[in-house]
């Protein structure tokens, strides 16, 4: 497996970053999904159920936010598994409270999920891509990473400040063939978060009011896809009716 490509996903959760996951493994890399380890069990389930497919895939643990734990991890990837193709970066860590009833342990935690552990991941993927001068690296945002509501000042910083990076890094890194993209995923996605909370999910779908995860993921493989002459920085999903 060494000489094999591969793609590193953090945050491969049960919905987007597991199709996004499942999606490079197709495109024949070695997809590496990254969570936290009280997430160990669900995520061998998702590398087994793409072993399971014929596909390649490896279930990796580790905190994105420790400096040490993300060079240990990409070391690792290079070593073992092959050379990093892709890279997506997928932690969310949507929450909400009222500006006044914010903690500053929850502003700093929300900031080191969504965009210190970002800048971790592309550093030290980006020493790698540089040498060989090729890669793609993927940074998911949402609608937050546009524009701040009430009660999500903590999300909505940690993603402006992912989006920027993602922006300096595009314009550094791109001019070395290394394709860097931001997506805004602006709107409700098909999650097991929306089936338990929404009532009416089921008409929702069929209406097509939901974003499906396998439809984002095959934009992020058509992101890895593009041609250099016309590479795509920031791509905006949405469903057709924005309003649930």
């Amino acid at each position: 497996m060494a000489d094999k490509g591969a793609c590193l996903v953090i945050g491969a959760g049960d919905d987007t970053g597991a199709a996004i996951g499942r999606a490079f493994a197709r495109e024949g890399l070695v997809s590496c999904l990254v969570r936290r380890e009280r997430h160990a069990e669900q995520l061998e389930a998702l590398a087994q159920s793409i072993r399971d497919e014929g596909f390649e895939a490896l279930a990796m643990t580790g905190d994105a936010r420790e400096e040490d734990e993300v060079i240990a991890l990409v070391d690792r990837i290079e070593a073992e598994v092959g050379p990093l193709e892709v890279a997506v970066f997928n932690i969310g860590a949507n929450v909400s409270f009222p500006i006044t009833e914010m903690s500053a342990r929850v502003y700093r935690k929300v900031w080191e999920m969504a965009s210190f552990a970002g800048f971790l991941m592309g550093r030290e993927v980006a020493k790698r891509m540089i040498e060989r001068e090729r890669g793609t690296i993927i940074f998911t945002g949402a609608t937050a990473s546009t524009r701040g509501r009430p009660g999500m000042a903590a999300f909505a910083g940690a993603k402006h400040a992912l989006r920027a990076l993602a922006q300096s890094m595009a314009r550094e890194l791109g001019p070395k063939n290394i394709h860097v993209a931001h997506t805004i995923i602006d709107g409700a996605i098909d999650s097991n978060f929306i089936r338990e909370n929404l009532p009416n999910v089921d008409e929702l779908r069929t209406e097509d009011r939901l974003l499906n995860p396998d439809h984002i993921a095959a934009n992020y493989v058509m992101l890895h896809r593009q041609p250099r002459d016309a590479w795509t920085h920031e791509l905006d999903l949405r469903p057709w009716k924005e309003t649930w």
